[in-house]
């Protein structure tokens, strides 16, 4: 009998659907007010999760999901990094 290795779930912060951590983008604040696309997911700071899709990042933007997540004011172009990134 072999141990199944427990899968990490996270929220999307637009959908709020859960979703295996892998399947997601992790968008982190650091101590220094920095926003930014975590692609390792072991950087230091505030994490938020969202679907790796164009739907998600606009829906996300339209009802400010990730302000609300960091508590700040979040600018477009953090929204436009991450529609580059999914597109890219």
């Amino acid at each position: 009998m072999t141990k199944q290795k427990k899968i990490p779930m996270r929220t999307c912060i637009a959908c709020r659907e859960m979703k295996p951590k892998a399947e997601l983008m992790r968008i982190v604040c650091n101590k220094q007010g920095e926003i930014f696309f975590d692609s390792t997911s072991k950087q230091n700071g505030r994490g938020a999760y969202i679907c790796r899709s164009a739907e998600c990042i606009e829906k996300a933007r339209k009802s400010s999901a990730l302000s609300r997540a960091f508590e700040t004011k979040i600018e477009n172009e953090i929204y436009d990094m991450l529609l580059q990134e999914v597109n890219s």
